[in-house]
């Protein structure tokens, strides 16, 4: 096995996948960055700035520009912490209205996109993708 050829196909892969994602949220004024902040804090709850980012893997500011897009939206909200130098962020009302339309057009995606591949495979996937994951 070619490792350069296994690691090119992840990262070819990975842009695909993000790139089948952001044309299923365009209809929803989303971007596959904003909703893996949503997704995240519809999931964990009230996090910092820094807890997405390291939950995420992405610098702060990247991550500073997708939380000043989801404010403008109306998506999130940022409170003060006990540190006044952390803000808390959290979904919105919207956001949380919304969430189960982003979701179902989500999900749509990624069943769409697993059509091929039968569920003892998608299994297996799963469970190499996350030792792999706990590994690093």
């Amino acid at each position: 096995m070619n490792i350069h050829q296994l690691f090119h196909t992840l990262h070819q892969l990975s842009r695909n996948l993000t790139n089948e994602l952001n044309e299923v949220l365009k209809s929803h004024g989303l971007y596959s960055a904003q909703w893996a902040v949503i997704f995240v804090l519809h999931s964990k709850g009230v996090l910092t700035q820094k807890e997405l980012c390291h939950y995420l893997s992405v610098e702060a500011p990247p991550m500073t520009r997708t939380i000043q897009r989801l404010l403008k939206q109306g998506f999130v909200k940022q409170t003060q912490g006990f540190d006044k130098r952390k803000k808390l962020i959290q979904l919105t009302d919207e956001a949380l209205k919304q969430y189960p339309i982003w979701e179902s057009s989500v999900k749509t995606l990624n069943q769409s996109l697993l059509k091929g591949l039968p569920s003892n495979d998608q299994e297996e996937l799963f469970q190499i993708l996350k030792r792999w994951e706990n590994s690093l």
